[in-house]
């Protein structure tokens, strides 16, 4: 495995297979991918041509540029009766030398992705990011506007790299009184799909403040029927300790 980077662009091979499928249809197929970090967080996949089904691929006629990556042409993708509008990009202009010719795709435009034969969900894993569950019996308490809302000595830390710890408590031990469900989802390749609540003790209330996974992905099994609640907006006490809050993007 090789990582290049070119500028705040990050290029690392991976010797996993790919595969994107449209309608059953499998429009890339690789072992040879390159993972591409296009924005901070998580990398995007990259396919040789041989790989990609380019007859079902039509020129859109539009670019795109990047100042990093150079400059793409946008291709619809074309499976029997549908289409997928302007949801691959054809890199043969990129600055990128390892990937040029390369072709990348939208990912929600994809119906299924696979690593292996088992399905990524949500978008590409990175494989610098890790999660530990952990049982622990120390104390958690959750403390909204002084009123507490949760405690329990049964907790899970959840560690995910480059991220706080999250503790998990079980429900029973929620007060849920406190606790007004909201329409929010966010979605992890990791954990699943999570739901939120917010919570209002004296009035006013802190939304999306509490998540939890009800059927979370296998790797993250431990904390189905626990939720969480964000540190950096709550005061959370570890073994009677006020934690300080981490500054993160979710502050």
């Amino acid at each position: 495995m090789t990582t290049q980077t070119r500028g705040r662009v990050r290029v690392q091979d991976t010797a996993k297979r790919v595969r994107a499928q449209i309608g059953g249809v499998t429009v890339a197929d690789s072992a040879a991918v390159k993972m591409v970090w296009e924005i901070p967080y998580f990398p995007t996949y990259y396919f040789p041509q041989d790989s990609v089904r380019m007859d079902l691929l039509t020129d859109s006629g539009e670019t795109r540029r990047s100042p990093s990556r150079g400059t793409a042409g946008i291709y619809d993708v074309t499976v029997g009766d549908r289409t997928a509008a302007q949801a691959a990009r054809v890199w043969n202009e990129s600055k990128l030398d390892d990937v040029a010719g390369y072709v990348s795709f939208d990912w929600d435009a994809m119906d299924a992705w696979f690593e292996e034969d088992e399905e990524v969900y949500f978008h590409a894993r990175d494989p610098y990011t890790r999660i530990d569950i952990l049982q622990s019996s120390r104390t958690i308490r959750v403390e909204v506007d002084g009123v507490v809302v949760a405690e329990s000595d049964r907790a899970r830390f959840l560690f995910e790299t480059n991220l706080p710890v999250r503790y998990y408590l079980p429900k029973t031990e929620v007060n849920f009184a406190y606790l007004t469900a909201t329409n929010t989802a966010t979605h992890c390749p990791y954990k699943g799909t999570a739901r939120y609540w917010s919570i209002a003790t004296t009035g006013e209330a802190h939304e999306d403040v509490v998540w939890g996974y009800d059927a979370p992905l296998p790797e993250s099994h431990l904390i189905a029927g626990f939720v969480s609640f964000y540190n950096e907006k709550l005061d959370i006490y570890v073994d009677g300790i006020l934690e300080k809050k981490p500054k993160t993007k979710f502050a």
